[in-house]
């Protein structure tokens, strides 16, 4: 007999008896104990007999066999339960359970004897994916990919490896020559020219993960349709057998590139890309004899983000220089970002040496067991750690002088920003110095200064008519309201850049958009419109310019006008996927105007927008659970289904099933948009119509409301797909379960300004819960103080 059915025949019972044991103590459901059931021994039984497995990963079955010797039957069920899910912008797991797996990957390789499964980021699963990625590609003569890598743990092996599949299919591929950004990747695909790109990362989770980020010819995520046709007819289907590989130094020299390498004064003189700007050498990087071939990618993505400054003059001969800390989180931002801020004039950028390095352990974040934390600039926990880190490199008279600590993710996708707190207001913000500016808060202030710069020089919003936004449903309204303010258009679509994409695209097309009532075209509706949650000001058959694409992730882009093609940059615009390092570029824009101004961030935010009548006063609030990561395995499975359950039983409760009719909200609209457009002489503004979020699904309750954190609740909506129903349930809310407060102020209530969201993660046992507030009343009453202390003096 084979060793290796004695083997599987010791984790059948082993399996069989932890499954039994977990389900008995109620800690993972039937139907979860039933799939497990089914799935695990088989998957296990192909991956360690599979004689094709060997030639791709030699020493995967050894850390197979050592994990079934040792009876880790809890880790061989979460690597064996199911494959990787395939969600909207590729694959994301684990590629080791823990700190000694993560390290020894480090120390020895991508082959590593870790335990590997179909449901572990490792180098079978990788080459199956891409080998399913080349044969759509070539079906489709989409043969030009770029390949990327950030700071994770061996990215940099992973990223040759899918080169060399892609290589062994005829894909030609530009490789990057060390960890990059992910926006570095979205601009090089349009810039390019190339068809796919390909970029190896986990964005902001802990050092356990890692990913694989697929983008389409444009730069954007694949749409829908592309996405599922990709994985159900290649991925899914890929064997072994099926995968290819053809080694760097081997493959015909037109079809490898480089991008990269240190600026040069030289040119590409050979080939597809003759005349490019050519990179030099970088030292310890193997060019597999293509040295010549290397495109400086960096320089010209540089530029283009320059490109969106409003003041460079200003910046360039400010009379109070901008003083900038920064934190690269040991990721790909280390060299784009404090080149752009040097570039275009900030001379004192303090970088955090110890968060500098390229490092995938994420050394100064926990990493003990059950308490691993993720470096994302937008949690104020890896904020404390860069000025902790700050303050132990420089002095404190630095940190008296410093005006803005900015950050990003290992990725350089997300920007994070940490403001100075002046004595007098560190009693609201826990007796700290500095505050972690919540994204909401500086995007609105971002396209505050942006809209404003328009008026100062040239008396209005040039083509205000023609411009939109476009941001996620758990974004802040106060965005809504800046774009009313001045005749902007709003799109606001689901979650994620590949939403705000798509939002954008449909613009773009001349498309009519739909009518819809908390994202359904009529309220009976079972699932909701597939991108679109509510849009106002669009129906004037004009717009088509985009100005800013947002997050409450702290994910920020601008789009611009249509493109000239299917497969360029909008005009005038930027990546179609969010960029860090834009974002911390155009923020500094503004922190340098509010130095020269005597101002602050803050100050600017409160005295500028939250003090404005028209805008009003919004807080927001936002927490993920668990805190990190997701929670564990198949028991995560049924923890993140239970709270679920329990958040739409409450909406069960507070009888939000009701009648869909006018609420206080959306009476309240017709008396807020006749005070608004009294004020809009100064903007020169457009024709609006309602304003997103304040009157949208009316769903009163019918009997006395519940209450969370003391505010009733009174109304609620569910926001289903679909596009997450077949790895999770029919009728999963992909995008959210909402319960709306009452506050007694005017635009709350049902449909209205003040509401709870859970949101699940569609991929991952996450769950993110986001709360808005609101008070005009604040905002008129501070302006009528200030109104009369004005008089008074």
């Amino acid at each position: 007999m084979n060793p290796d059915e004695t083997i599987l025949q010791q984790a059948d019972a082993g399996v069989r008896a932890y499954l039994e044991a977990e389900r008995r103590a109620g800690r993972i459901a039937d139907d979860y104990y039933q799939k497990a059931l089914a799935a695990v021994l088989p998957h296990l039984r192909k991956w360690l007999l599979d004689p094709h497995i060997d030639r791709l990963s030699p020493r995967l079955k050894e850390g197979v066999r050592a994990a079934i010797a040792a009876g880790r039957w809890e880790r061989l069920v979460n690597a064996y339960a199911r494959n990787v899910n395939f969600g909207t912008g590729g694959i994301r797991e684990k590629m080791g359970v823990d700190r000694d797996e993560v390290l020894m990957i480090k120390e020895q390789g991508i082959a590593a004897p870790v335990l590997k499964g179909p449901n572990t980021m490792n180098d079978v699963v990788l080459m199956l994916t891409t080998a399913g990625v080349a044969r759509f590609a070539r079906e489709r003569r989409m043969d030009k990919v770029v390949v990327g890598f950030d700071s994770r743990v061996r990215g940099a092996d992973f990223a040759r490896m899918i080169a060399e599949v892609l290589l062994a299919f005829d894909c030609t591929v530009h490789l990057f020559d060390e960890a990059c950004m992910y926006p570095s990747v979205t601009y090089a695909v349009p810039t390019l020219r190339a068809d796919i790109g390909i970029f190896i990362s986990a964005s902001h989770n802990d050092f356990r993960y890692n990913g694989f980020k697929l983008s389409c010819g444009n730069g954007s995520q694949f749409s829908a349709v592309e996405r599922n046709e990709l994985f159900d007819k290649y991925i899914a289907v890929t064997r072994p057998e099926h995968v290819k590989i053809c080694p760097l130094h081997r493959a015909p020299p037109q079809m490898l590139w480089w991008l990269g390498g240190a600026p040069g004064n030289r040119t590409i003189e050979v080939g597809m890309h003759k005349g490019r700007p050519r990179g030099e050498p970088l030292p310890g990087v193997d060019y597999a004899g293509r040295e010549e071939r290397i495109i400086d990618l960096h320089s010209m993505h540089v530029a283009h983000i320059k490109s969106f400054v409003l003041r460079p003059e200003m910046i360039r001969d400010a009379k109070r220089p901008l003083n900038v800390g920064y934190s690269a989180f040991n990721g790909s931002g280390r060299k784009a970002v404090p080149r752009l801020l040097n570039e275009v004039g900030i001379r004192n950028v303090q970088r955090i040496a110890a968060l500098d390095p390229l490092d995938g352990m994420f050394p100064a974040f926990c990493s003990d067991p059950g308490r691993e934390q993720q470096p994302d600039p937008g949690d104020a926990r890896a904020g404390e750690i860069a000025v902790t880190e700050y303050r132990k490199q420089y002095s404190a008279a630095d940190w008296d002088s410093l005006d803005v600590l900015l950050g990003t993710d290992p990725d350089s996708d997300r920007c994070g920003i940490i403001v100075k707190v002046p004595p007098e207001d560190r009693a609201h913000v826990g007796g700290r110095d500095w505050f972690l500016l919540p994204a909401d808060d500086a995007w609105t202030l971002l396209m505050w200064y942006r809209l404003t710069w328009e008026v100062e020089r040239f008396g209005h919003v040039r083509d205000a008519e023609k411009k939109f936004m476009v941001y996620s449903h758990t974004t802040t309204d106060a965005l809504g309201r800046l774009a009313r303010k001045y005749g902007l258009g709003c799109v606001k679509t689901w979650v994620g850049f590949a939403q705000l994409a798509t939002g954008t695209q449909a613009v773009w097309n001349g498309e009519k958009l739909p009518k819809l009532i908390e994202g359904r075209r009529d309220p009976a509706d079972k699932t909701c419109h597939g991108f679109l949650y509510d849009h106002f000001g669009m129906d004037n058959g004009k717009r088509s310019l985009n100005v800013a694409a947002m997050e409450q992730s702290n994910g920020f882009s601008l789009l611009g006008g249509p493109p000239k093609d299917a497969s360029s940059l909008g005009e005038g615009g930027h990546v179609r996927d969010k960029d860090g390092a834009l974002a911390a570029l155009l923020i500094a824009e503004v922190a340098q105007y509010a130095k020269e101004q005597g101002t602050t961030l803050p100050a600017l935010l409160n005295e500028r927008i939250y003090g404005d009548p028209d805008i009003g006063l919004f807080v927001s609030y936002y927490e993920p659970d668990p805190l990190d990561g997701e929670y564990p395995g198949l028991k995560g499975d049924s923890d993140k289904r239970n709270f679920i359950m329990r958040a739409m039983e409450l909406y069960e409760a507070t009888k939000l099933e009701g009648r869909h009719e006018g609420t206080k909200a959306r009476r309240h609209e017709g008396e807020e948009k006749s005070k608004v457009e009294s004020r809009k002489s100064k903007a020169n503004v457009g024709s609006t119509t309602n304003e997103p979020g304040a009157g949208g699904a009316a769903r009163d309750g019918g009997e006395a409301p519940r209450a969370l954190g003391g505010l009733p609740i009174v109304g609620g909506a569910i926001y289903q797909t679909g596009k997450y129903d077949r790895v999770n349930w029919e009728g999963f809310p992909d995008e959210g379960i909402r319960l709306y407060f009452d506050t007694g102020l005017p635009g709350s209530g049902a449909g209205g300004l003040d509401h709870f969201t859970l949101r699940p993660s569609g991929t991952s046992n996450a769950l993110r819960f986001h709360v808005q507030l609101h008070d005009d009343e604040a905002t008129r009453r501070a302006a009528e103080l200030s109104r009369a202390g004005a008089a008074a003096a």
